[in-house]
């Protein structure tokens, strides 16, 4: 695993949103388990390679995933954000409810944005 922070990178970017310095490790596991899941769950939306997409450190970065398609600039946001709740949930129930609608709202999104009559 390399130890600079790479902004590119999928795992440091998001350990960096949940306030997870790049160079701690003792939890990549746990983030990776959680981004590895927000990526099935965007596959099932009809994200990315059909056969699916996995990280196992911090060198897949987003275009590994993404490409270079602009309209999925939101999806950088989703795995952020589900990747907390997986692995950081807000502990009251409003936060959980606004965490929760933000996931909402992206999914639906991000659907339209891969929907091929769009």
């Amino acid at each position: 695993m390399d130890n600079s922070f790479n902004s590119n990178s999928i795992l440091d970017s998001v350990k960096k949103d949940l306030g997870i310095s790049y160079d701690y490790t003792e939890f990549d596991p746990d983030v990776i388990f959680g981004i590895n899941s927000a990526f099935s769950i965007l596959n099932q939306l009809g994200v990315g390679n059909p056969n699916g997409f996995k990280i196992v450190d911090n060198t897949a970065v987003w275009s590994d995933f993404l490409g270079d398609d602009p309209r999925l600039e939101m999806v950088k946001t989703y795995v952020s954000k589900k990747t907390k709740q997986f692995f950081d949930p807000p502990q009251t129930g409003p936060l959980a409810e606004a965490l929760d609608k933000v996931l909402k709202e992206l999914e639906w999104r991000i659907n339209v944005a891969v929907d091929p009559k769009n």
